[in-house]
């Protein structure tokens, strides 16, 4: 069964570069899908730079491929630079669009998801004692990027589908967001932001959102070792392109290893997740500063989790409910068990 995959390169926002994928493939049957893998995020020219890769396709094709031809769009993950172009795309193709079920609210119930992830993240970096100058802005800074995007339609889920369209075979990854999977054609994944070359996909405190946290990630990557046996090529949704799976897998797994070591030696005294994140990551700008504080908290919050770590005047809580900046603390005694 022959398919052609088409990576079309968009500029998802001012800083950041990413890749959607088309994908022409017919079934046992012979029934055509004509498969778009996530949409950019449909800020600034995004859209218009979607449509032209479309064109370009055509040409290199030899068939009209546009919009009102797909016949399936599948959402990797529920990360606005992956499904943001959809409030454009879906009044525009009769395509079905499908996503897992635990990213399923954060395309079908937007405005809320988003309410709901503001303040969450309000209270977490007080906890992580970022100062109240510093944590309206990157609050602000968060809601921005994400104020154009609105409810869409979508069609099926995942899972209710068993995990299968046609030739597309879906696996569960959650831990970069709730509902990540990633998708196998053949020998060819599709790794969304699961596994990316060159770079580690960022972490979030699971504090923030269930089903995300290093624990669930690093539980992933594991999954997808097993599952993923006989893949020649990844295409992830940035970066290049990653031709030994298993060695890339290693690679991010080596380097969590090593920031929770580098983690708890910081942690030999007493100290914030916004210390921990500045001795980490040093002094970073813009999204940049959110980015750091959300991966140095899932760090922070892995340790926690398996009783490597203490919070300092945990009285304070029996004197007010509100929440205050926390100080974690390498409890005595403990080595480097469960990293």
């Amino acid at each position: 069964m022959a398919h052609l995959i088409f990576q079309i390169h968009l500029q998802e926002f001012p800083i950041l570069w990413g890749f959607v994928y088309l994908v022409l493939v017919e079934d046992d049957e012979g029934l055509p899908y004509r498969v778009l893998v996530d949409t950019g995020s449909g800020f600034g020219e995004c859209n218009q730079q979607l449509e032209w890769g479309l064109q370009v396709v055509s040409e290199m094709a030899g068939e009209k491929i546009d919009l009102e031809s797909l016949t399936h769009v599948l959402i990797t993950h529920g990360h606005i630079d992956h499904f943001g172009g959809l409030t454009y795309i879906r009044p525009r193709t009769p395509a079905r669009v499908g996503v897992h079920e635990l990213d399923l609210r954060n395309l079908t119930n937007y405005e809320e998801r988003l309410a709901v992830v503001s303040h969450r993240l309000n209270v977490y970096l007080v906890e992580a004692g970022v100062d109240p100058e510093q944590r309206v802005r990157l609050v602000d800074l968060y809601k921005l990027t994400k104020s154009l995007h609105n409810s869409v339609r979508v069609d099926f889920t995942y899972e209710k589908v068993g995990m299968q369209v046609g030739p597309f075979e879906m696996l569960h990854v959650p831990g970069h967001c709730p509902g990540h999977v990633v998708i196998r054609l053949h020998d060819i994944l599709l790794s969304g932001d699961h596994v990316l070359d060159g770079i580690s996909p960022h972490q979030s405190p699971e504090q923030l959102s269930l089903s995300t946290g290093l624990e669930h990630y690093i539980n992933s990557l594991d999954k997808l070792e097993a599952w993923a046996i006989g893949i020649s090529l990844t295409l992830g949704g940035h970066h290049g392109p990653i031709q030994d799976l298993p060695a890339r897998i290693e690679e991010i797994r080596s380097l969590h290893r090593q920031r929770l070591a580098e983690t708890l030696t910081l942690l030999e005294e007493p100290l914030t997740v916004a210390c921990v994140s500045k001795a980490l990551f040093g002094d970073v700008n813009g999204y940049n500063e959110l980015l750091a504080l959300e991966e140095a908290g899932a760090h922070v919050e892995y340790l926690y989790q398996r009783g490597l770590l203490g919070i300092l005047d945990v009285e304070k809580f029996e004197i007010s409910s509100d929440p205050a900046p926390l100080q974690y603390y390498r409890l005595v005694g403990e080595g480097d068990r469960n990293i």
